[in-house]
């Protein structure tokens, strides 16, 4: 298949800029994936979609302000954006201006409060940081660091919480999972109440999730890669729900890629930890989930390909039709879908 198979046209002024004030008020377009058949719903209204003894996965990740600004000792600017976590104060990051720090190159932030050094350069032109500091350095980003927004967010975000989800427990996102962004406490509450179980996997999502596909035919694309983890808890509900003829609905994608990750041909769910690159697109044979809320996504990116793979692409491309005609917000701060 072709990368220009999954392209749409999206008038810019769709894309969301901002939050809603209330996360639930979104709009969730509801797609049935056997039929095609569409209804515009709004957020609030997921639990008339949910049965007694589905069960929600949701990615618990939290986005660090993993976007640093500061100068090298001579005075030139510098912008990193934290992509990977390599270990003993070692960061993957993006580097900008590149040309400008070569291994050996120093950067500065905060007066001093932390400092670098490119240690090396690797595929794909990103630099490998060793940091140094006082104390602990999630805390130090906390105090210098940025929200790294997507590219095609312009606005300045007045509360950086809403770029979390109200369930974010585990730091190392350098991008929000977005689709878990229009939960409230109080609709959990009621979800749960419902008979409805919660459980959660963690993946750090990497600004890889917003990189093009530029490979025309999609199957020379290279999938970047993230970490994930399953819980024993999980998999074991995940397994059990799927036995008792329950449904497993993924909140977004990544909790989509990481099921499908860690769920053998059998479709049994196992608990671990590991980096996934996989790569779904219409031809796959979906293991664990039965049901999958998410936003709308970037014409010819990935995660268009995924929905294709497991909706259908011309339900999809319909349904992304009905949503420029109706002026659905787009993207990362707009409404959602459930494809069940």
């Amino acid at each position: 298949m072709k990368t220009s198979d999954f392209v749409y046209d999206l008038p810019e002024r769709l894309i969301a800029q901002t939050p809603l004030e209330r996360r639930d008020a979104s709009r969730l377009l509801v797609l049935d994936r056997n039929t095609g058949e569409t209804e515009h719903r709004h957020f609030f209204d997921l639990p008339e979609y949910l049965r007694p003894g589905d069960c929600l996965v949701m990615n618990d990740s939290r986005v660090i302000p993993a976007r640093l600004i500061g100068a090298r000792p001579t005075g030139g600017a510098v912008e990193l954006v934290l992509l990977r976590d390599l270990g003993e104060g070692r960061w993957e990051c993006l580097a900008r201006p590149g040309k400008k720090l070569r291994p050996g190159s120093a950067v500065i932030f905060g007066g001093g409060e932390l400092t670098g050094q490119v240690v090396d350069v690797i595929e794909g032109g990103n630099r490998v940081v060793q940091f140094q500091y006082e104390g602990i350095f999630l805390e130090v980003l906390e105090r210098l660091g940025q929200m790294p927004l997507p590219p095609y967010i312009k606005e300045q975000l007045a509360d950086p919480e809403r770029y979390q989800t109200v369930y974010s427990v585990h730091p190392g996102s350098a991008a929000a999972p977005t689709a878990g962004l229009h939960f409230t406490p109080e609709l959990l509450e009621k979800i749960r109440a419902m008979g409805v179980l919660e459980r959660f996997v963690t993946l750090h999502v990497g600004l890889g999730t917003f990189r093009p596909v530029k490979a025309e035919d999609i199957e020379d694309h290279e999938m970047h890669s993230e970490f994930c983890t399953v819980p024993e808890e999980t998999a074991q509900t995940v397994n059990r729900v799927k036995a008792e003829g329950g449904r497993i609905i993924a909140v977004g994608t990544t909790s989509c890629r990481t099921l499908e990750s860690f769920t053998g041909e059998d479709g049994v769910l196992k608990a671990g930890s590991r980096w996934t690159n996989i790569f779904i697109y219409p031809g796959y044979q979906f293991r664990c989930i039965d049901g999958l809320i998410t936003n709308f996504h970037l014409p010819g990116s990935t995660l268009m390909m995924l929905v294709s793979a497991f909706a259908g692409r011309e339900h999809i491309l319909n349904a992304y039709q009905e949503a420029i005609a109706r002026e659905y917000r787009f993207f990362s701060f707009g409404d959602a879908s459930l494809l069940i």
